[in-house]
């Protein structure tokens, strides 16, 4: 390909247009009159952030098993304390290395959502690896949590010219991997109506950007928890300000600690406070904005 200063129109007007933000799916209102909705997602990586790289470092697979090990439980006693249900994104080689946790998230009712085979970065696999790791990874989840994923959300939010084709194959009800707006919002395929709802996310509301640490690398954590509290609390201000929805990611082997589960844990202490918010699942939340919006589901 050439330069991009000598593309013509018709070759950056179709990389921009392989997937757009469609209508807004923005309810006039929330169930029971809330004031906004909060989706609280939890990617559980585990051992696969190593794993996907081909890397072999025992400490770093040690450091996700932390997740697993100690992250999930105190994640899970403090959305007990608030009976908030949570989407937890899950690689299906994690479930296969941690299937009791998959099964019990799944039987207290949280959503058990894909996320990938091995936390694959999706713009390295060819296309059809990527299809079949796609379905194979809902297969898995399905026989270890129970109930087949609805909806997915991409390794790293990385987004290849396949998986939007391959996400409406599948029939999901949503996706949680793009970018475009703070709200709800229908993916257009190349302008075309997909019927799938996206849930968008945005680094300034994930922990890792923050937290993250590679000793060989240049990742260092700079940012202190009590700031990353208060800027996701100014999202949900905003959010629930504006009527809209407020989505939080954050992962097991980075909050999961004892001197960040605080977050989480004034965070909700926080948005409970006000009486008036709808927590629920991705796709509890993906499947309202649909019905209000008259979408007949993914095509």
């Amino acid at each position: 390909m050439s330069d991009p200063w000598e593309w013509d129109e018709g070759t950056w007007r179709g990389l921009v247009e392989q997937v757009r933000a469609g209508r807004s799916l923005l309810p006039d209102r929330w169930p029971n009159g809330a004031r906004c909705a909060v989706a609280l997602s939890f990617d559980s990586d585990h051992e696969t952030n190593e794993l996907r790289d081909g890397a072999t470092s025992i400490a770093r697979l040690g450091w996700g098993e932390y997740g697993s090990r100690r992250g999930i439980p105190r994640i899970r006693k403090v959305l007990d304390r608030f009976g908030a249900k949570a989407s937890f994104f899950v690689p299906a080689v994690s479930a296969l290395l941690h299937p009791e946790e998959q099964r019990s998230l799944a039987n207290d009712g949280h959503e058990i959502g894909l996320h990938g085979w091995i936390h694959e970065r999706n713009t390295q696999v060819p296309a059809q690896a990527e299809r079949n790791l796609m379905l194979r990874a809902a297969d898995t989840l399905e026989q270890i949590a129970g109930v087949r994923p609805v909806g997915m959300r991409t390794p790293s939010w990385d987004y290849s010219g396949a998986t939007l084709k391959i996400a409406r194959e599948m029939g999901l009800l949503y996706d949680s991997s793009l970018f475009s707006d703070d709200d709800p919002y229908e993916i257009l395929d190349h302008g075309e109506e997909t019927g799938i709802v996206e849930l968008p996310v945005e680094w300034i509301r994930d922990d890792a950007v923050y937290f993250m640490m590679n000793r060989f690398g240049a990742q260092r954590p700079y940012t202190p928890p009590t700031d990353v509290l208060d800027i996701f609390r100014r999202e949900f201000d905003g959010a629930r300000e504006e009527g809209g929805l407020f989505l939080l990611t954050m992962h097991p082997h980075i909050t999961g600690y004892r001197s960040r589960i605080f977050i989480l844990e004034e965070l909700l202490d926080h948005i409970t406070a006000t009486g008036d918010c709808w927590i629920a699942t991705h796709a509890d939340i993906a499947r309202y904005c649909a019905e209000q919006a008259g979408l007949k589901g993914p095509r």
